[in-house]
């Protein structure tokens, strides 16, 4: 068990590795102008991916895909309340980045087609293989 456990750290520490280096990559695709700024909505959703992944290391990829997708979709879908409390929210550095500040068709494509590249990278390259006991 206990070997079981120490591989499943190293599989958490390779999955923050990688939602960290994906943070940075987008904090810095929005300081470079010639950038597109779709590139940070797509890393935005890589990230989420990266982050569900580090929760449920165990779950299988497709699982996951579709968890991140509802997480990225409800945060997009979100930005349409408009609510009092939710605007003063969004003024934060807390809520602009976690929250967005308007709803655009265009970052829910970013969002999918960053998951959609991210899953079938880990899907085709990893040599993690899924488990099936929990997922």
């Amino acid at each position: 068990m206990f070997l079981f456990e120490k591989g499943l750290n190293k599989l958490r520490l390779q999955y923050f590795i990688l939602f960290l280096s994906t943070i940075f990559l987008g904090i810095l695709s929005r300081k470079i102008s010639f950038v597109p700024l779709y590139t940070g909505d797509f890393l935005y959703a890589v990230m989420i991916y990266f982050l569900v992944r580090i929760l449920f290391p165990l779950k299988k990829s497709t699982s996951i895909l579709f968890l991140s997708l509802l997480i990225c979709y409800t945060i997009e879908f979100l930005q349409l309340y408009q609510g009092n409390w939710m605007i003063e929210l969004r003024k934060t550095l807390f809520g602009r980045y976690v929250l967005g500040q308007g709803f655009l068709w265009s970052d829910i494509l970013a969002y999918t087609f960053g998951i959609a590249v991210v899953f079938s990278i880990e899907k085709n390259y990893s040599k993690t293989p899924e488990y099936h006991i929990l997922g």
